[in-house]
């Protein structure tokens, strides 16, 4: 991709631990005309390359949840990239402005799955990364992220879908003729905005596509259970759900340990 330029800016920050020193950046990149501002960490007491996981935002962009998870992540021993979809700066907070933003990337994929590249590509590129072992985790609009990256055939090993949107855009559901990386789905049971008939739709996408698919379903979840910024409403559609936030995290800790050996 070669109208991909990737510049570092801000200093470092240090989070230090007696097991661990976290380094963090933000991390300015572009694709065409547009800026884009992803978000780099990684445990400074680590040598060498190491698995990689890039973590794609919800509908809001890039805020401190993702960067609260990418520090997680690289507490865990990963090189972490959190992507900016959106560019630098466009922060929709407010459910109207996101959902207008995250709708252009729904309706057309291919410029979706254009600024998920660059931003694989970033993390492909980084010093710390081991190329043959990257995974993609998303939270809801980043979710439909990840499978939209496992759908094209990406060059990583895994991706793990949260509470995501799950359905494929009109000529853009996964081939049986691309290479497909392992598939987790972790999904709250009880998901309006992408529910059971979605799931079923998936299954058999997978399968006609030849995809290691997993699918976990959470009992008495909605969507963006991960998310405490949810409330604990369920009757709105999303909420928070503490022990499938709990269990969700480990099962993706667990398909890690497994796609990697580690």
């Amino acid at each position: 991709m070669n109208l991909l330029t990737a510049s570092l800016v801000f200093t470092f920050a240090f989070f230090i631990s007696a097991s661990a020193a976290i380094v963090e950046r933000d991390v300015e990149y572009k694709l065409g005309g547009a800026v884009f501002e992803g978000f780099q960490v990684h445990d400074d007491a680590l040598n060498g390359k190491r698995p990689a996981v890039l973590v794609i935002h919800q509908w809001t962009g890039l805020s401190n949840y993702e960067k609260k998870r990418a520090r997680m992540l690289a507490e865990l021993g990963y090189n972490v990239f959190a992507a900016d979809i959106y560019g630098k700066g466009i922060l929709p907070l407010a459910p109207g402005p996101a959902a207008k933003e995250s709708g252009v990337y729904k309706k057309d994929r291919a410029l979706y799955r254009a600024r998920l590249m660059a931003a694989l590509e970033v993390l492909q590129r980084d010093e710390l990364t081991d190329a043959s072992n990257i995974a993609v985790i998303g939270y809801c609009f980043g979710g439909a992220g990840a499978l939209e990256l496992a759908r094209a055939g990406a060059p990583v090993k895994g991706v793990v879908s949260f509470h995501g949107s799950l359905d494929a855009g009109e000529g853009h559901a996964a081939k049986a003729d691309v290479k497909m990386p392992k598939i987790l789905v972790l999904h709250g049971a009880d998901d309006p905005y992408a529910p059971a008939s979605q799931v079923e739709d998936l299954r058999k996408e997978m399968k006609a596509a030849g995809a290691d698919l997993e699918v976990i379903l959470y009992q008495g979840a909605v969507h963006a259970f991960t998310q405490p910024q949810a409330g604990d409403d369920p009757s709105k559609g999303a909420a928070f759900h503490d022990q499938s936030d709990r269990k969700s995290w480990r099962a993706m800790k667990d398909f890690f340990a497994e796609l990697f050996g580690k």
